[in-house]
């Protein structure tokens, strides 16, 4: 075996990605209202209405908040919808 063969590292793929938790985070804006981010984290996320007040208010204060748990596929659709309406989701 060469260097070159025995340094190549192990082979994971898709394995990670697909089981790893990863957050859903909502970013602030200086554009949408409290009482619009609340109803479209009730909507889209299933808030209840103090959880989104709580995470609406996380957000206007520190710049960002971990809206959701879960695997990125089940994220992914929920960061495309929050999306849509405008509000800015990543998963990190």
């Amino acid at each position: 075996m060469t260097s070159k063969e025995t340094k190549r590292k192990p082979d994971n793929k898709g394995t990670d990605n697909e089981s790893k938790e990863s957050y859903l985070v909502l970013h602030n804006d200086s554009i949408h209202s409290f009482d619009y981010v609340i109803s479209v984290l009730m909507e889209v996320c299933n808030h209840s209405y103090e959880q989104a007040s709580q995470c609406t208010m996380i957000t206007h204060y520190k710049g960002s908040c971990d809206i959701k748990k879960g695997v990125y596929k089940t994220l992914e659709p929920i960061k495309e919808a929050l999306n849509q309406r405008e509000l800015k989701a990543t998963i990190d």
